[in-house]
């Protein structure tokens, strides 16, 4: 650690934050989408909705259908979990939906050099019990094709908190379009912790990720078709409505470590 870091504190497995004289990062337990606009029926069918289960809590991560038997989430979403109910084919969370498919879970894939503390490489893995059918409503989306550039307008989204003030999840699936911003840019705020697997994003005034968007997907559209580009890992430690950026996992350097797993 340098000189922006003057600790580290950890709470539980699932709760990180790290003091510092710049402001610090937060890894929420739960998510949500700051500023963000409803999805429709049909726009993000790959979004998978994660309750995680532990030996001690129970709480909340997105996540990024694969392929019909895989979820890519955030490893710290994964970590120490007994059972995942996942929710696919939806944009809501409990409003009624005929488009919902709801599946359990108890295997995973976690990084092996998954570091709870630093949260580096903070990537997972779900199998699903049996392949799913996919539907106009569940389809997988694409692991990317080259590295996410800086300045790059993406998409962020997620069921999590719309402000810092509400604790609930919201009902209905949120987005918002974002920047990337450089890694040096980052390190100003965030300083050494922020490594090179890491990218962090930037919105208008506080438009970003929340507690409870964790393990949700971060993508690039190439022309009409989207890319999953990194998976949301932490927050501002000032809160979510603060106008520090949002960080991310980057999918690109871990891309022959998924498709090694995920037999593709």
């Amino acid at each position: 650690m340098n000189n922006f870091v003057s600790s580290i504190f950890i709470f539980s497995s699932l709760f990180i934050c790290v003091y510092a004289k710049t402001p610090s990062f937060y890894r929420h337990n739960e998510p949500r989408v700051i500023g963000g606009q409803d999805a429709y029926s049909g726009q993000f069918t790959f979004a998978a909705a994660i309750y995680t289960q532990t030996p001690d809590t129970r709480f909340f991560c997105g996540g990024a259908l694969l392929s019909t038997e895989w979820i890519l989430t955030a490893g710290h979403c994964v970590n120490n979990g007994i059972i995942f109910t996942i929710k696919l084919g939806s944009i809501t969370l409990n409003s009624d939906d005929p488009n919902r498919v709801i599946v359990a879970s108890s295997e995973y894939v976690l990084h092996p050099d998954f570091n709870p503390e630093s949260i580096e490489n903070d990537i997972g893995l779900i199998k699903l019990r049996l392949p799913i059918t996919l539907t106009t409503y569940i389809q997988p989306t694409t692991l990317p094709i080259q590295p996410l550039y800086n300045y790059t307008t993406v998409t962020v989204l997620g069921w999590g908190q719309t402000s810092d003030y509400d604790p609930e999840l919201s009902d209905n699936l949120k987005f918002v379009y974002v920047a990337s911003i450089s890694n040096a840019e980052c390190r100003m705020i965030y300083g050494s912790q922020i490594s090179d697997n890491m990218v962090c994003v930037q919105g208008n005034y506080n438009q970003g990720t929340c507690t409870g968007d964790n393990g949700g997907a971060l993508i690039e559209y190439l022309g009409r078709y989207p890319y999953l580009v990194g998976i949301a890992s932490f927050v501002s430690a000032n809160g979510c409505e603060s106008t520090n950026p949002s960080g991310y996992t980057r999918t690109f350097p871990f891309t022959e470590w998924i498709k090694s797993v995920i037999d593709i």
